[in-house]
C-alpha cells in the first residue's frame, strides 16, 4: 500500500513538516539533535513512505554517531502521520531500513525512545552508554545489528567526525 524509498533532499522540507506534525514543539532543543548538528545523515538510510498518490505518510533518518570512539547509527525520528498510524508502517519503515543499515555494514544502533515500543523491534536499555544530558538514561536502547556489537561497547555518545 505504501511505497518506501529512499529520501531525497526534494523530501526534506516536507518531511520536517511530518516531525514538526508528530513531535512536540522545541524537538530540535533535545540533546539528540545536538549529535546532528552541521552532520548529514547516512546516506541511503533514511527513508520516505509516500502512499498511491504520493503524499507522505511516514519518515525515518539516521545519523552516524561515536559510543566510547566506535561508530554507531543514531536512529530517529522515525514518524507517521497521524492519519496513517496504527497501520504497521512505523514497524516497516524500522524493520526495512534496519535491514539496509546491516547490509551496509553497520553493526549496531541505538536510540533515545518508549522501551516497550521499541523493544518488539529487538531493541533493549543499553548500559554504560551515555547520551549528553539531559537524556533519561532508562531511554537510551540499542540493538545489535551483527551478533554481539554492543556487548564490548561502552561511553559517551559523541558527534561523529
Amino acid at each position: 500500500m505504501y511505497h518506501l524509498r529512499t529520501e531525497t533532499p526534494e523530501d526534506r522540507w516536507e518531511v520536517e513538516a511530518l516531525y514538526d506534525l508528530c513531535f512536540a514543539p522545541g524537538r530540535e532543543a533535545l540533546s539528540s539533535y545536538r549529535l546532528r548538528d552541521d552532520v548529514p545523515p547516512v546516506a541511503g538510510l533514511s527513508h520516505v513512505a509516500r502512499d498511491p498518490d504520493g503524499i507522505l505518510a511516514g519518515a525515518i533518518r539516521y545519523w552516524p554517531v561515536r559510543v566510547g570512539g566506535h561508530s554507531t547509527l543514531l536512529l530517529g525520528p522515525v514518524a507517521v502521520h497521524p492519519t496513517r498510524q496504527g497501520e504497521g508502517l512505523g514497524g516497516e519503515l524500522i524493520e526495512s531500513s534496519l535491514a539496509e543499515a546491516a547490509g551496509a555494514g553497520w553493526d549496531r544502533v541505538m536510540l533515545v525512545g518508549d522501551a516497550p515500543y521499541y523493544a518488539r523491534f529487538g531493541f533493549r536499555k543499553l548500559t554504560g552508554v551515555v547520551m549528553p544530558p539531559p537524556t533519561n538514561p532508562e531511554r537510551v536502547l540499542g540493538r545489535d545489528l551483527t551478533a554481539g556489537a554492543w556487548s564490548a561497547v561502552q561511553g559517551d555518545v559523541t558527534r561523529f567526525g
